[in-house]
C-alpha cells in the first residue's frame, strides 16, 4: 500500500508517522511556499502542486489525484480541512480506482450539510433543538436572540456569527455566507439558538463495513476564540454521568442511522434550560478532528490506524465493552496570534522552535519555518496525559512557559499557560464564554519581578557577547574598554509598554549593573540623586543563545534570541518580547495620508465605501481575509473618504494604507 496525504502541516506529519509505523509508504503534496516545509520531509516522496494560496494548491483535487496516480499511490488520506469533507473530491478519488480514507461520499454529502445532518439527527432520536433555514440570504422574521448564524458546509468555526441584536442579523448572514463561500465553496447558512453559557462537547465514533459502531468517549472543546477551539480535553470535566450517557447514546444512534463508515465526530452544545440540562445537536465532522490526540491518549487507540484499517475492509479490533478509558488528557493549540491585540494572527519567520516537557507535540513547523498569511495560524498541538487532570494542566503550563518560539511571530503561549493555572479552569468551569469571562488570560505577558530582571540582564549580555564576537577590530579588548575614566555601558530595551534602562561594568565574569532611568542633571549642572537599583551579576556560563546569570545570588538560565531590532527571552518562568529602540528617528515632514492600515498580509474580499463618501466612527470600510479569517477594517472618528487604495481580490501587505481619510468639511 502507498498512501498519498492530501494535506500540509502537522496533520500531514501526524498521518505519515502512523503510516510509516504500519510499514506504509507515503506521498506528500506541497505548494510553492511549502517546498521545504516539515511535512514535505516527513513523507517518502512529495509532489509539487504549484501556487501559493489554497485555491492554487491544496484545493486542486484534480492535481492531487494526478499526483497519486503518477506516484503509484493506492489510497488518499485527506487529513482535516481543505478537501477532507468534500464529497465531490471523495467521489473522484474512488472513481480513479483509489481507496478513500474516510466515510463514503454519500455520508459526507449528507452529514456535511448541517441542515440535512440536523434532520437525520431528529430522525435518529438524537437530542437537539430546531433550526431556522435561510432562503436566498434573506433574514427570516422574528428570530429569537441570541442566535447563531452558521455555515451549512465545512467547519473549524468559519462561517459563524453570534447575533445578540436583531438589527445585526442581516449583516451577520451576509458575512457568514461570504466567509463560508470562500472557505468551503458553499455560502448556504442557517440559524439556531445560541447558548450563552454552554459547553461544547463532542463524541468520537468509529464505524466499519461490518456494521460495528463504537464511541471512544467525549471531548470538551468549550474554550474558543472566534468560534475556533484553543483548548480541548477528554473526558469533559463538567457534565454529569446522565448527560454523558445521553451524548454517547445519541452519537451512536446517529452513526447507526446513517451506517457510518470510518472516524467521525458528533458535536453537541450542553447547557441548561429551566434549571435542567439541555442538549443540542450541532453537527457531524466526517473527518479526523484537530483534537483527536486527547481521545488517543485516554483510550490508547491510534485513530489514523483505525481509519486506514476500516478503509481497507478490516473489522474494528474491539467492542464497546472492551474500550477502557484511562486518566485525563488536555490539548492546547499553539497559534501564531496576539491575544492582547484581539487575537490578531501573526506572520513571519520562526528562528527557533522548541517545545519541551512530558508532553506530546504535533507540529508542522521547525526552526527556520515561515508562517504564511495564506494558511491556518496553528503552529503546534501540545498534549498532556495523566491520571490527574490537575497534573496534566500543570504539564501543559510548564511546556508553554518554557517553549522557545523565537522570530518575528507572536504566539498565544503565555495565554495558554495562564489558562492552565486559572482557578475556574482548574475547577472545570469551562464554558464557551470562558475567554469573555476571563480577559486577564489574554493579557498574560510572561515573567515579572526578579524573573523579568534576569531576562533583561540575559538579553543585555547576550547582545554584548554577540557584538564583541562580530567586532573584528576591537573584539579582543575588555568589554566597554575606554582610554579614560567614564561611566559604564548603557543599553535601553522596550518590553510591552515599559522602557528598561541598564548601565553595566563588566570585569571578567562579574558585572556591576544599575537598572533604572539615568539620573537627570539639576539646573545647577549637578546630577540628581542616583536611585537606580544596583544588581550584582555573575556570568556563570555563556554560549550563543544562552546566558546563565547569577542575579543577587540567584541563578537563572535564560535562552536569548536577539536581532537588529529586538529579541525574545525564555526561561522556566516564561517568555518576553523585547524591542531595541531606534537611536535616530527620521521624522517625516509630510505625512502621505491618514487612515487605517492593514494589520497583516491578506486579500481584500469586500469594500464598503467609495471616494467622497462621508463615514462615521466605527463604520465598516473594508474586509480583509488573512489566515482563513476575516478582519473588519473600520473608521476611527468621522471622516470623508479621500481614496480607496485597494479593490476586491487585490493582495495587501501589513502596513499598507487601505483607505485614505480626510477630515470632514465644516
Amino acid at each position: 500500500m502507498k498512501l498519498l496525504i492530501a494535506n500540509r502541516g502537522e496533520i500531514a506529519c501526524r498521518v505519515a508517522r502512523t503510516a510509516h509505523r504500519m510499514g506504509i509508504s507515503t506521498v506528500g503534496v506541497y505548494s510553492e511556499p511549502d517546498r521545504n516545509a516539515l511535512h514535505v520531509d516527513s513523507v517518502d516522496v512529495a509532489v509539487a502542486l504549484g501556487g501559493s494560496t489554497p485555491a492554487d494548491s491544496y484545493l486542486r483535487g484534480d492535481a492531487i489525484i494526478d499526483a497519486a496516480l503518477r506516484t503509484g499511490a493506492t489510497a488518499v488520506h485527506p487529513g482535516y480541512g481543505f478537501l477532507a469533507e468534500n464529497a465531490g473530491f471523495a467521489r473522484a478519488v474512488v472513481d480513479a480506482g483509489l481507496t478513500w480514507i474516510g466515510p463514503t461520499p454519500e455520508q459526507i454529502e449528507l452529514l456535511g450539510d448541517k441542515v440535512a445532518a440536523k434532520r437525520a439527527a431528529v430522525a435518529a432520536g438524537v437530542p437537539t433543538t430546531e433550526i431556522v433555514e435561510v432562503a436566498d440570504g434573506v433574514a427570516p422574521p422574528d428570530v429569537a436572540v441570541p442566535a447563531l448564524v452558521k455555515a451549512a458546509a465545512g467547519g473549524g468555526g468559519r462561517g459563524m456569527r453570534v447575533v445578540r441584536d436583531p438589527a445585526e442579523l442581516g449583516a451577520a448572514i451576509e458575512a457568514a455566507s461570504r466567509e463560508a463561500a470562500s472557505a468551503f465553496g458553499d455560502g448556504t447558512v442557517f440559524i439556531e439558538p445560541f447558548i450563552e453559557r454552554g459547553r461544547h462537547v463532542e463524541v468520537q465514533v468509529l464505524g466499519d463495513v461490518h456494521g460495528n459502531v463504537v464511541h471512544l468517549g467525549e471531548r470538551e472543546c468549550s474554550i474558543q476564540r472566534r468560534n475556533q477551539k484553543i483548548v480541548e480535553e477528554a473526558p469533559s470535566p463538567g457534565i454529569i454521568d446522565d448527560v454523558r450517557r445521553q451524548l454517547h447514546d445519541g452519537a451512536l444512534a446517529l452513526a447507526r442511522h446513517v451506517g457510518y463508515l470510518g472516524a467521525g465526530t458528533v458535536e453537541f452544545m450542553v447547557g441548561e434550560a429551566a434549571g435542567a440540562p439541555a442538549i443540542t445537536f450541532l453537527e457531524v465532522n466526517t473527518r479526523l478532528q484537530v483534537e483527536h490526540p486527547v481521545t488517543e491518549a485516554i483510550t490508547g487507540v491510534d485513530l489514523v490506524e483505525m481509519q486506514i484499517g476500516i478503509a481497507n475492509g478490516l473489522e474494528l479490533p474491539f467492542t464497546q465493552e472492551q474500550i477502557e478509558f484511562d486518566g485525563h488528557a488536555i490539548e492546547v493549540r499553539v497559534v501564531a496570534e496576539d491575544p492582547a491585540a484581539g487575537w490578531l494572527p501573526s506572520t513571519g519567520a520562526i528562528d527557533a522552535f522548541r517545545i519541551a516537557g512530558d508532553v506530546r507535540v504535533d507540529t508542522g513547523f521547525r526552526s527556520g519555518s515561515d508562517v504564511s498569511p495564506d494558511y491556518d495560524s496553528l503552529l503546534a498541538k501540545v498534549i498532556a496525559h495523566h491520571a490527574d487532570r490537575g497534573v496534566a494542566a500543570l504539564q501543559i503550563a510548564r511546556a508553554m512557559r518554557t517553549a522557545r518560539l523565537a522570530g518575528g511571530v507572536v504566539t498565544n503561549a503565555a495565554t495558554l499557560a495562564a489558562i492552565m493555572e486559572e482557578p475556574d479552569f482548574r475547577a472545570g468551569r469551562t464554558f464557551t464564554s470562558y475567554l469573555d469571562d476571563h480577559p486577564e488570560v489574554a493579557a498574560a505577558t510572561g515573567p515579572a519581578g526578579d524573573d523579568r530582571l534576569a531576562h533583561l540582564i540575559g538579553l543585555v549580555f547576550e547582545d554584548e557577547q554577540r557584538g564583541r564576537a562580530a567586532d573584528g577590530l576591537l573584539g579582543f579588548v575588555p568589554s566597554g574598554w575606554r582610554n579614560l575614566r567614564t561611566r559604564g555601558q548603557r543599553r535601553t530595551w522596550v518590553c510591552g509598554d515599559d522602557t528598561e534602562f541598564v548601565e553595566y561594568t563588566l570585569t571578567g565574569e562579574t558585572a556591576d549593573v544599575l537598572v533604572g532611568p539615568w539620573p537627570e542633571p539639576r539646573e545647577d549642572g549637578s546630577l540628581a540623586e542616583d536611585d537606580r537599583r544596583r544588581v550584582r551579576v555573575r556570568l556563570l556560563d555563556r554560549a550563543p543563545g544562552r546566558q546563565v546569570v547569577e542575579v543577587d545570588g540567584t541563578r537563572h538560565v535564560v535562552d536569548v534570541d536577539v536581532g537588529p531590532t529586538g529579541g525574545r527571552t525564555t526561561s522556566s518562568a516564561g517568555s518576553l518580547d523585547w524591542v531595541r529602540p531606534e537611536r535616530f528617528v527620521d521624522h517625516d515632514a509630510e505625512a502621505e495620508g491618514s487612515g487605517p492600515v492593514c494589520p497583516l498580509p491578506g486579500t481584500v474580499i469586500a469594500v464598503h465605501v467609495e471616494a467622497g463618501q462621508r463615514v462615521d466612527d466605527g463604520q465598516l470600510l473594508m474586509v480583509v481575509e488573512a489566515m482563513k479569517m476575516e478582519h473588519k477594517i473600520t473608521a476611527h472618528g468621522d471622516h470623508v473618504v479621500a481614496e480607496v487604495r485597494f479593490g476586491v481580490g487585490e493582495r495587501v501587505d501589513a502596513g499598507d494604507l487601505l483607505v485614505e481619510l480626510a477630515p470632514p468639511e465644516g
